[in-house]
């Protein structure tokens, strides 16, 4: 069976090259549903993208590389392409898009274009082996149960990255990729929480609040939340990409700096008060006790000079930490690396060496922050490389 295009992966960005590459489309998945990812982001309603993208929030080896894709398929398209299908949609903080309804909504649409372009959607069908052909690839697929030969012009590498194995991720277009001398560069799990030795938060389990964590390389002010292994919240997911093992980190809890005008004022009127019943009011009350294992905290506030008190908010401003790891591909949301980038055109997404082979979405070496902007970047790179299938034919 000839197709003349196959993608590997009914993901965000597979599904969206399918839409676009023209006729003779074949999509092929070993799950048993399309766009599984899809479903279970954003707490099941699908961050879909972000109104203020930009390049500047992805991370590459060529910072430049996301540019190309990102400038031809905007969030303005998208937004545009869920209304024509008649799903409403919100903004939540800091320009992150989410479904009114149902991630299943961004699936089924998806499922729509693809077939109203002519592409066929094999799900249950596990790739056995892929080689060259003298039209461009062959593949062998058992689909359901039976062994299916294939041969194709185009082949698209769209099963993503390494996180979340559970739902079947694995490193099949990295292995690929391999198999044709495309440059991997390392993984590592991305947006993925940080966990220390022995438990260290574990009193902490479950307490919020805003803060600014940061390290040499950037900063995020957003919620972290304490867990029984450790910094989650969507600030540590954010750090997580830019942090390397072994390093300290960063942690504000006094982001708008008010803590020291704060207390200075109630020691007017609160000065026979500890400070770590002050505090209390003003950080959650199990931090403020955790916090007094180290920091003198059960001394009177009428006590503090102002030196005092500023050389406490400085400790609060930068309580370092030093991870010891992360939670890995297990709960990652990302993985960061992937296929080097200078091995594929930015226009097209094809491999430079190889005519008809491309690579797009989380398989490439583009990873976004939290908040719409690995979808944004699926749909842009899924369209780069259907586009430009579709003008070859």
């Amino acid at each position: 069976m000839f197709y003349q295009t196959i993608i590997l992966g009914a993901g965000a960005a597979g599904m969206m090259c399918a839409a676009y590459a023209g006729a003779g489309t074949l999509v092929l998945d070993h799950a048993k549903n399309p766009g599984e990812k899809i479903r279970i982001s954003g707490g099941g309603r699908c961050n879909f993208t972000n109104l203020d993208v930009t390049p500047e929030n992805y991370l590459s080896a060529n910072p430049h590389f996301c540019k190309s894709a990102l400038a031809r398929y905007t969030q303005w398209d998208f937004i545009e392409l869920i209304s024509k299908h008649g799903i409403a949609w919100h903004e939540k903080t800091l320009g992150q898009l989410f479904c009114d309804g149902s991630a299943k909504q961004i699936v089924a649409m998806l499922v729509a274009e693809l077939k109203s372009a002519g592409a066929e959607l094999w799900l249950n069908s596990a790739l056995v082996k892929v080689d060259t052909h003298d039209t461009g690839f062959s593949l062998e697929v058992m689909q359901e149960g039976t062994l299916r030969k294939l041969t194709c012009a185009n082949l698209v590498l769209a099963t993503g990255g390494k996180s979340i194995p559970k739902m079947g991720a694995t490193g099949l277009s990295y292995d690929i990729a391999q198999q044709f001398d495309l440059p991997l560069l390392p993984t590592r799990a991305g947006l993925v929480p940080f966990t220390f030795d022995q438990e260290r938060f574990k009193p902490l389990a479950g307490t919020a609040l805003p803060s600014r964590l940061s390290n040499a390389r950037a900063s995020f002010d957003e919620a972290l939340l304490f867990t029984h292994r450790g910094l989650s919240g969507p600030a540590v997911l954010q750090l997580s990409s830019y942090w390397r093992e072994g390093e300290d980190i960063s942690v504000n809890l006094d982001p708008e700096n008010q803590l020291f005008n704060t207390l200075r004022k109630q020691r007017q009127t609160e000065g026979r008060r500890q400070l770590n019943t002050e505090l209390a009011h003003l950080l959650p009350s199990r931090l403020v006790e955790f916090l007094g294992q180290t920091l003198p905290l059960t001394q009177r506030l009428a006590d503090q000079s102002d030196d005092a008190l500023q050389t406490l908010c400085a400790n609060l401003r930068d309580w370092r930490l030093k991870p010891s790891g992360t939670e890995g591909y297990r709960t990652a949301e990302v993985t960061l690396g992937g296929i080097d980038t200078n091995a594929l055109s930015s226009k097209t997404m094809e491999a430079k060496t190889k005519p008809g082979l491309y690579a797009i979405g989380e398989a490439v070496d583009v990873t976004g922050w939290l908040g719409g902007y690995n979808f944004q970047w699926a749909w842009a790179s899924g369209h780069a490389a259907g586009v430009a299938i579709s003008a070859k034919a």
